[in-house]
């Protein structure tokens, strides 16, 4: 039986069991939550483990040498790459106004958005395989060691061994950026392979910094296949794969312990009765997924991770929701994947992210384009930060855990209800630091058009 005669037989049954399919399919914004979150019967040993995350945060240390000098930038954090957590009472204020819901607790935003290097969350598990492979490279060929000053990465004579490489990758965009920079740093010979959902600045960025930029007619999936089968063809050539990669997740997932040291620096709480909210962005799903894994490590029952989606991708909705993860994608439900939100322009998830977290995400939220310009354009007016259309999917978060008879029957069955008030929520800020003034300001004229159609 062919997938399409499999999902034709499945539609209706489909529709009867999930109440919001028929929604889901028409595009419309949904509010999903997940009825195996939290419920560990049966659960299955992971493949990856908190120790693998620690493992990873380590490794980041001892590039933090090299990182400083590669990238002055990053100079005052000492090669960290890490982002900052801040209030955003002004929005908080505005997004309560306007939809006349109290938003309850304390609102923050982490700007990935801001983070070195290229600017978005794809700078955490992009850079981190990058250095993964430089790392392993350097001590198979010339003997490094982990206790090695990693600042000698920067010679000429490691520089000329990596070039001997090349790394491959499908991108919408911010993945590809984050490859190539570090990548081409490192010496690396980088070809990103991208969708039409890629947008023509990234390109540019990548070509000038000589990396290999092939343009696909076609969405994210057929890049990142393309890009698979060309690394097949070259035994010295690295296919970084944003589908199944367990380094990106990693990488992602480091972020966790950052803002578990964020949080206590702020003298914030989290536990049963304060309860934390995380509000994420999601394409493909690794690097949602990787943070909820490193925040359910750390904080268990007391973090709540949500998925946003734009309704025209909502991939990972599906894949979990029908427990179909990879095997299905949008177009199967005649949802064409084109969205504003390029970087969450994917139409089949991750099989890795939805099958390890299929018991910790606690539910998904999809959000209309016109809906991410208004929340770009309020974000910039109340808090002066601006964002590109797929980092504001997250923003919509709080607003429908309380607004939607899903989020509040989801607070109802956990006990969170007169908790609120005690809550912290984070909205992950993704990507926007590094898109052009002129492309960014257009992206704030279509937030005042959204906003005279209220």
């Amino acid at each position: 039986m062919n997938n399409f005669t499999f999902l034709e037989k499945n539609f209706e049954e489909w529709k009867t069991k999930y109440p919001l399919m028929e929604d889901i399919m028409n595009t419309r914004a949904v509010f999903w939550t997940n009825s195996l979150y939290g419920n560990k019967q049966g659960e299955k040993p992971r493949s990856i483990t908190a120790e693998d995350m620690n493992d990873a945060e380590a490794r980041l240390a001892r590039f933090a040498p090299y990182i400083m000098k590669a990238f002055p930038e990053t100079y005052s954090h000492n090669g960290i790459i890490e982002s900052p957590l801040e209030r955003i009472p002004a929005m908080q204020q505005k997004l309560s106004d306007l939809y006349g819901i109290q938003i309850s607790g304390t609102l923050y935003t982490k700007l990935d958005s801001h983070l070195p290097i290229s600017g978005s969350i794809k700078a955490r598990g992009g850079v981190y395989e990058v250095l993964y492979l430089a790392e392993t490279i350097a001590m198979k060929h010339i003997g490094f060691s982990w206790t090695d000053d990693y600042s000698v990465l920067i010679n000429d004579n490691y520089r000329n061994l990596f070039a001997k490489y090349s790394i491959v990758v499908g991108s919408t965009g911010n993945l590809g950026l984050s490859i190539g920079i570090m990548g081409a740093a490192l010496g690396f010979r980088v070809v990103v392979h991208m969708s039409m959902d890629a947008k023509h600045w990234k390109k540019n960025m990548l070509r000038s910094k000589g990396v290999t930029v092939i343009e696909h007619a076609s969405d994210y999936s057929k890049a990142v296949e393309a890009g698979r089968k060309e690394a097949e063809k070259d035994s010295m050539s690295y296919f970084i794969d944003d589908e199944n990669s367990r380094n990106l997740f990693l990488g992602y997932a480091v972020a966790a312990k950052r803002l578990q040291q964020q949080l206590s620096n702020l003298n914030i709480v989290v536990d049963e009765e304060h309860p934390l909210f995380v509000y994420l962005p999601c394409g493909v799903g690794g690097g949602p997924g990787g943070v909820t894994f490193g925040l359910k490590s750390i904080f268990k029952e007391h973090v709540h991770c949500f998925f946003a989606e734009p309704t025209h991708s909502p991939a990972m909705l599906l894949g979990l929701m029908t427990g179909m993860h990879e095997k299905i994608s949008v177009q199967d439900f005649g949802i064409d994947n084109r969205t504003a939100a390029d970087g969450l322009a994917v139409g089949r998830p991750s099989g890795l992210v939805g099958k390890t977290l299929e018991r910790d995400i606690a539910g998904v939220f999809t959000v209309q384009d016109e809906q991410l310009y208004l929340l770009l354009r309020m974000l910039a007016d109340s808090e002066n930060k601006f964002l590109e259309p797929s980092a504001l999917a997250g923003f919509d978060g709080p607003l429908q855990l309380l607004a939607t008879q899903s989020g509040r029957r989801f607070l109802k069955e956990r006990n969170l209800i007169d908790k609120m008030s005690n809550a912290t929520q984070i909205i992950w800020a993704t990507g926007g630091n590094m898109v052009p003034k002129a492309e960014m300001d257009e992206f704030y004229c279509q937030g005042v058009q959204a906003a005279v159609k209220l």
